[in-house]
């Protein structure tokens, strides 16, 4: 019986391997076993960024919004108290941008949330 052997198959992924590596620096990109090991690696790091990137955004968005809001007298928390209680149901990042893009809309915003943090008190405090 004839023996079977891997030449086409190994070159075949080795080859795969070496293009999903190209752009590495040194002997990361062109030998294989240290190649293997940095490219297991670097989807163990892009798993967990692609989650990090996430977090990131939304820390961006509430310090833009908090900062937009103190401008107006007005505490992050606050604000967003205020616009639960009138049922506006914008998420953070609709909320960022409008801050930044469109400062009358928000004005309106924040004194909605001003009005229904006002409405909101008890009366014998």
């Amino acid at each position: 019986m004839v023996r079977a052997r891997s030449k086409a198959p190994k070159s075949r992924r080795r080859k795969r391997l070496r293009h999903l590596t190209q752009g590495y620096r040194q002997a990361r990109h062109n030998l294989y076993k240290q190649a293997h090991i940095t490219l297991i690696r670097a989807r163990v790091y892009a798993y967990r960024d692609r989650k990090v990137r996430k977090r990131e955004f939304r820390r961006l968005w509430i310090v833009r919004i908090n900062a937009a809001c103190r401008q107006r007298g007005l505490r992050y928390s606050q604000l967003m108290h205020g616009l639960q209680l009138a049922n506006v149901a914008l998420d953070r990042k609709s909320l960022a941008e409008l801050a930044v893009r469109d400062p009358a809309v928000f004005d309106q915003l924040v004194a909605l949330a001003r009005q229904q943090l006002g409405a909101a008190v008890p009366a014998n405090t």
